[in-house]
């Protein structure tokens, strides 16, 4: 018995004896295992906000825009008669007969004035320019031709809704701005020209 104790007492003694770090060769030594963590960011991430930009116009801005464009005029052809009409009518103003006609195409050279734009058709006249003519393109019914000379220029008759005859003499590129006239008109560009006539 006594020494069945005395085995017991060592095991138990044994058994009590603290882990001591200096005992590395023990096969009951635990490894420290060291474990890299990272470091949390206390902050939390703000959502990123992407602002795109459209090019397209918004109904409102295109409409002003063609709205203005409208309304903002523009001209085609601004000027006198042609000078041809004047030096073929200053060479046969020589002759008696002809002189008045050639006082006309003074006058036409030096106070008659057309002007073409995209809104509107006006004939400024007189000798400080005080009596003027305008009227727009929704009142325009037929535009005819009338070349003169050998067709470097011509005459631009007008007809207008109300019957009224506007006949614009010696135009300088006078089928150009006819068919200027009936494209802004709104009708078929189709001229209805005549044959020469005279100056």
């Amino acid at each position: 018995m006594a020494i069945t104790n005395s085995a017991a007492a060592a095991t138990t003694s044994s058994a009590c004896i603290p882990f001591s770090s200096h005992h590395h060769h023990s096969p009951y030594a635990f490894t420290k295992l060291s474990f890299t963590r990272r470091p949390i960011s206390k902050s939390p991430r703000l959502p990123t906000k992407l602002h795109v930009s459209s090019s397209k116009p918004t109904p409102t801005t295109a409409g002003a825009a063609t709205t203005s464009k409208r309304n903002e005029e523009a001209i085609f052809f601004d000027g006198g008669a042609h000078y041809g009409d004047l030096l073929a009518n200053l060479i046969l103003g020589f002759t008696l007969l002809w002189l008045p006609l050639t006082l006309a195409a003074v006058f036409r050279a030096f106070y008659l004035r057309y002007r073409f734009t995209n809104l509107r058709v006006t004939v400024i006249s007189g000798l400080t320019g005080q009596d003027r003519s305008d009227f727009s393109y929704d009142v325009v019914k037929d535009v005819q031709v009338v070349p003169r000379f050998i067709g470097e220029w011509g005459d631009v008759i007008i007809t207008l809704r109300d019957g009224t005859k506007v006949d614009l003499r010696s135009v300088p590129k006078f089928r150009e701005i006819a068919k200027y006239c009936l494209s802004m008109a709104e009708k078929p560009v189709v001229l209805k020209e005549t044959g020469v006539k005279g100056f």
